[in-house]
């Protein structure tokens, strides 16, 4: 069964920016997941069901407006999860929104924790190493528009590849 996930891919320059730091930190796993807000999480789909999906998907993106996201600073899931994340200051109740639309239909899930819309910068690591990134980019800062999301699937040597993308409508 192929694995999914649908996500806001963070623009250049910042993807790499972020990425990079990502796998500086230590964070093998950097290199075979694009820097992106996760609206569904990886999920195992059954063979067939790719059109069926991507068609509730391009429904929900003819149904919600552009949004601005504002990333500032850190955050951390701990000590629930090893995470460390940029967190959204601008673009969080769109996120939401729009996770939820997504999250309907075909890709109904059951998600493990509460939605909260962030940027992995540092997952499954030495404390030491989590409150290292924690640190150095608590000053990180960007804006961009989010005029589209993206399906994205599972490859196990190439990681995950963007394979579709759904634009939103224009803001009025």
């Amino acid at each position: 069964m192929p694995t999914i996930g649908v996500a806001v891919a963070i623009p250049e320059p910042w993807a790499t920016e972020l990425q990079d730091y990502r796998t500086a930190v230590g964070d093998t796993t950097a290199t075979m997941i694009p820097t992106h807000i996760t609206l569904v999480p990886p999920s195992e789909i059954a063979d067939g069901t790719v059109e069926e999906i991507e068609a509730h998907l391009e429904r929900v993106a003819d149904q919600v407006e552009s949004f601005c996201v504002h990333l500032r600073g850190t955050g951390t899931f701990r000590p629930v999860s090893p995470v460390v994340f940029v967190t959204l200051v601008e673009g969080i109740s769109q996120c939401e929104q729009l996770a939820n639309a997504v999250r309907r239909g075909p890709l109904r899930t059951d998600l493990r924790f509460p939605y909260h819309p962030h940027v992995t910068i540092a997952h499954h690591l030495d404390d030491d190493r989590l409150d290292q990134a924690f640190g150095e980019l608590a000053d990180f800062e960007c804006e961009f528009p989010v005029t589209s999301f993206h399906l994205y699937v599972h490859d196990e040597q190439q990681g995950w590849q963007q394979t579709r993308d759904f634009p939103l409508r224009p803001a009025d």
